[in-house]
């Protein structure tokens, strides 16, 4: 029996091309009656999906309509059935950020990619780093610092120089961005029941914004970082091409 399929696109032009086409010859149905959840896009919009989903219990399979497409299946207007029958299924947890700012707000937010604290001025951020309630960095001089998940580490992080994860290593990936000291920190690998909180140093002359899949809070002066292991989201990937291959491929590029 085919499955229950609900559309969702992006804003650009070829994912809107798309959308009626697959809707026509799948059928379309409301979220509410879904079975899976087919997402045309690129993996911006794939992010913005899964966060849309966080409360639903729902797969998701992405066909790429975008740049990248990291997180998206190939397109085809052919067969969309029979690869969802044969998809790998892929289960992540995202990172819960509680970010605090000085008028005593306090921002929490999930985060699938990275939570990354970027300074906000001229002058770099000054940082404390805490890991399970121990300093283990008195003060790192950088234009930031990120926090990565396995399934994120080939974005943000792998552009600042930070490793590539295994999808099922149980890690969590701490890479500074652009470090002025210590000059050759190379940043650190974090169990992933670990709790990080990062403290800002002289917020008033060196402000600091934290920021989660693109969502900011700016003017933070502290902010706590663990994986939200009661939450999870259901990646669907064409057989023999699943998260993990995507992650060992990319490291021989």
């Amino acid at each position: 029996m085919a499955p229950k399929i609900h559309f969702t696109a992006s804003e650009a032009e070829i994912a809107q091309q798309a959308l009626p086409v697959l809707s026509a010859r799948y059928g379309a149905v409301d979220l509410d009656r879904a079975d899976v959840v087919v997402a045309l896009g690129g993996d911006g919009f794939m992010l913005q999906t899964l966060h849309a989903l966080t409360d639903r219990d729902l797969p998701v399979y992405g066909m790429n309509r975008g740049t990248v497409g990291f997180l998206m299946n190939g397109f085809a207007e052919d067969g969309l059935v029979e690869r969802l029958a044969a998809a790998e299924e892929t289960v992540i947890n995202p990172l819960r950020m509680r970010a605090f700012r000085a008028d005593g707000s306090v921002h929490e937010m999930l985060a699938i990619n990275e939570v990354s604290m970027l300074r906000e001025g001229p002058q770099a951020a000054k940082l404390r780093i805490h890991v399970d309630g121990r300093m283990r960095m008195e003060e790192l001089v950088c234009d930031g610092a990120l926090i990565a998940t396995p399934a994120g580490s080939t974005a943000y992080n792998y552009s600042a120089h930070g490793p590539i994860l295994p999808i099922n290593s149980e890690v969590l990936a701490l890479t500074a961005i652009a470090p002025f000291r210590p000059r050759r920190w190379r940043g650190a690998l974090l169990p992933k029941g670990a709790e990080v909180e990062v403290e800002v140093l002289t917020p008033d002359r060196r402000p600091v914004m934290a920021d989660a899949d693109s969502r900011s809070v700016r003017h933070v002066v502290r902010v706590h970082i663990r994986s939200a292991g009661d939450v999870r989201h259901r990646l669907l990937f064409d057989n023999g091409h699943g998260l993990d291959e995507r992650l060992l491929r990319e490291q021989f590029v």
